[in-house]
């Protein structure tokens, strides 16, 4: 009888795209991804015995096991072929624990992209787990308990229930929340700028910005200033100083890694980091190519390295060559350097064939599937070119005791930007369209003519907020996390409340706000960036075998563990006032619907106060003529996870609440039901029938009050286009009704 072996993949889309690239005496079956945990009732891990992780078998994955045992039974062999990270390797171990019994062989075969050339150069070349790499899993995940174990709880104590913390989500929460603060901190500082319109010889007109005044840097603080100037230079004459020209070279982007496809999607296509990963993984597994089958079109998309493969390289060579020319190719293949600590032995993100173009496989991929793809394609392509080449041409101009400079350039050979060409910050933008200009050419001594003098109010500005892109570079670059951890982080924070996602900008909430205030004093361990990007550091070093897992816990835990006790000591905020009916402290409290005041004395003395949601401190705003239909105490209005609502002044005491209507009917309910804001579990707000589930009626966007002036529909609907003009709409088909509308000053 022939041997038989059983292949264990993570997802049951890799089994078909696997299966066929390997003969009958294989059998592959998914273990759909963990099949072992720490159990969720208790912490699960025995501190006094060297941190011991205590194993189960999740309860959603004991059918799956049972079903793999099975198949184990029939095999002489068992092949991890599980992701080639750590996660995956972890995942390897668990299932060869329960699987490979009776002496059974055990091998792990791993792969950066699902090609046949790879998969039988894997079976070829078995290896065995890599104990070091399942420890440095191991560590993060009991790191991760210890910490989410034991602050939770604390959190719902001192906090509010149902609150959580992370190792690291806690940590990006802070970098928003001290982000926020900076922009709220900000004042503004006023500054002009000059630019003169000018013409020579060459009668194309030009711009050139005043740098200097008397060989001094101009410093231009208020309009005053300016005019000072501008009648200065009346009657002077302009004469060009300097001519300089050289040449500017800019090179390709490096092919992607998870942080920078995950960065440049979100730029780009506007995807979420969870959607992004989710959609290199359907493209990583297989998609269904026609008469091809299952084709794995990109490598594994968890890397942090920019290797590429000398077999991907002279593929992406031979179709630029082919396509462009052999004069958009190097002499050699560039080399590109990863940055320390990555894994080298991955792959950068590259379609597995550089042959297959976007535009042939569209019809067997979704319009998002296509899109990352081509993201992917274009990109990898384009770092194996020649740089571009730019000429470029600066002038200083004089005129009187001021200095004005011209700067431009033109492009001489497109390179890389033949196929491809990467996304910039709004900054580094408007710095390359200045660099960019078009300047004529000018002699040194010649005299121009001065067309306009432009002077331009400007104000500094604030630091950005974080988006998902620039919050993912920033924990990149301070060592934070790990690739396959980004997207879930950027859901994490946002699904437990602490942040929300609106126009791609991402804010904390005023609950983010109080508990990072609560947990950075004190947990400066856990809520430092240093520390934490420590952590991962030595998660590396045991990968790497040059570290215990077990002292790299016992180092953290002891600084934990004191941290811990003293946080449980802490008492509510005490705000300096008086109880109006008893004279006690007041403290300062967080329950369900967010900050209150509640005397120190309960519960002899029942006495609270509603703050505002919006600020600490502030009232809630009272709703007019709005009483509770139960203890008849003003309606006041409340923000909560998922919207505005109104809700009874007497809280706690009395829990009555109401949806905050638009007081606008609802168009298909006819029993009175009214439009209310609701957000969804991501934080986009969407407008509902109050009568849900009744009525399902939902839109979108945003409705106002106002009758469309064509079919008389009782009310519009508002969004923003691009340039933040405000439209106004007509929602119903074959309408068509639209108008500009005013933005509203502040």
């Amino acid at each position: 009888m022939a041997k038989r072996s059983l292949v264990v993949v993570e997802s049951p889309t890799k089994v078909k795209t696997i299966q066929k690239y390997l003969d009958s005496t294989y059998i592959v079956k998914a273990s759909m991804g963990h099949v072992r945990d720490l159990p969720k009732s208790k912490l699960g891990v025995d501190v006094k015995k060297g941190f011991k992780p205590e194993y189960r078998i999740l309860p959603s994955k004991r059918k799956v096991v049972e079903d793999l045992r099975k198949a184990a039974e029939k095999a002489d062999a068992l092949y991890i072929a599980t992701d080639p990270d750590r996660e995956g390797e972890a995942i390897g171990w668990h299932l060869a624990q329960e699987l490979a019994v009776n002496g059974r062989k055990v091998f792990r075969v791993s792969f950066n992209e699902i090609t046949a050339r790879a998969i039988k150069a894997a079976f070829a070349h078995p290896g065995r787990i890599d104990q070091k790499k399942v420890e440095a899993q191991q560590a993060r995940r009991v790191l991760d308990r210890l910490v989410g174990y034991n602050l939770s709880p604390l959190l719902w104590r001192k906090v509010q229930r149902g609150l959580s913390a992370g190792r690291v989500q806690s940590v990006a929460v802070r970098l928003i929340a001290d982000r926020e603060r900076e922009v709220q901190a900000f004042v503004p500082v006023e500054y002009w700028s000059l630019h003169a319109r000018l013409r020579g010889k060459n009668p194309a007109e030009f711009v050139a910005t005043l740098k200097e005044i008397r060989g001094e840097k101009a410093d231009l603080p208020g309009e005053a200033r300016v005019q000072e100037i501008i009648t200065g230079l009346r009657g002077k004459g302009w004469t060009v100083k300097a001519v300089n020209r050289g040449e500017r070279k800019r090179n390709p982007a490096p092919p992607f890694i998870t942080s920078t496809l995950q960065q440049e999607a979100a730029r780009k296509l506007h995807f979420s980091a969870k959607k992004t990963m989710l959609l290199a993984q359907q493209l990583y597994e297989g998609i269904e190519v026609g008469a091809e089958g299952p084709l794995g079109l990109i490598t594994y998309m968890r890397t942090d390295s920019v290797h590429v493969s000398r077999e991907a390289q002279e593929e992406a060579r031979e179709w630029v060559g082919g396509r462009l020319g052999a004069d958009y190719l190097p002499p050699s293949p560039p080399v590109y350097r990863s940055k320390k600590g990555a894994q080298e032995a991955h792959e950068a993100i590259r379609p597995s064939d550089a042959a297959k173009e976007p535009k042939a496989l569209a019809r067997f991929l979704t319009k998002d599937q296509l899109a990352l793809y081509r993201l992917i394609w274009e990109r990898f392509l384009a770092s194996q070119m020649l740089p571009a080449i730019y000429d470029t041409l600066g002038a200083d101009i004089q005129a009187g005791d001021c200095l004005f400079r011209a700067q431009g350039s033109t492009l001489r050979f497109p390179g890389f930007t033949a196929v491809y060409v990467e996304s910039r910050e709004e900054s580094e933008v408007a710095s390359e369209e200045e660099a960019e200009a078009v300047v004529p050419l000018l002699t040194v001594g010649e005299e121009l003519s001065l067309q306009a003098l432009d002077p331009k109010q400007h104000f500094t500005q604030p630091p950005p907020r974080y988006n998902e892109a620039s919050l993912i570079k920033l924990l990149e670059e301070r060592g934070i996390g790990r690739p396959s951890t980004y997207a879930q982080i950027m859901s994490t924070i946002q699904e437990r409340g602490y942040v929300r996602r609106e126009k791609g900008t991402l804010y904390p909430t005023e609950l983010g706000l109080h508990v990072t205030d609560f947990l950075v004093p004190l947990f400066p361990g856990i809520m430092d960036v240093e520390f934490t990007a420590q952590m991962e550091e030595d998660l590396d070093q045991i990968e790497e075998g040059k570290a215990s897992w077990t002292e790299a816990i016992q180092h953290f835990y002891k600084r934990f563990q004191k941290e811990l006790k003293e946080a449980g000591k802490r008492e509510p905020a005490a705000t300096g006032q008086a109880c109006p009916e008893c004279g006690k402290p007041l403290l300062e409290r967080w329950g369900r619907y967010g900050r209150f005041l509640a005397c120190s004395g309960y519960p002899e003395c029942k006495y609270t106060q509603d703050l505002n949601g919006n600020g600490r401190g502030r009232m809630a705003e009272v709703v007019p003529g709005e009483v509770c239909d139960q203890c008849g105490k003003p309606m006041v209005i409340k923000e909560g996870r998922y919207g505005k609502f109104i809700a009874c002044q007497g809280y706690p005491e009395c829990k009555n609440t109401k949806p905050l209507t638009t007081g606008i009917a609802c168009p298909e309910d006819r029993d009175g039901g009214q439009l209310v804001e609701r957000r969804s579990r991501r934080g986009k707000a969407y407008y509902a029938c109050s009568k849900y589930p009744a009525c399902k009626f939902i839109l979108w966007q945003r409705p106002v009050p106002e009758p469309c002036p064509r079919c008389g529909n009782p009310f519009l609907l508002e969004r923003y286009a691009r340039g933040k003009k405000l439209l106004r709409h007509c929602w119903k088909e074959g309408c068509g009704y639209k108008q500009e509308a005013e933005v509203a000053a502040g």
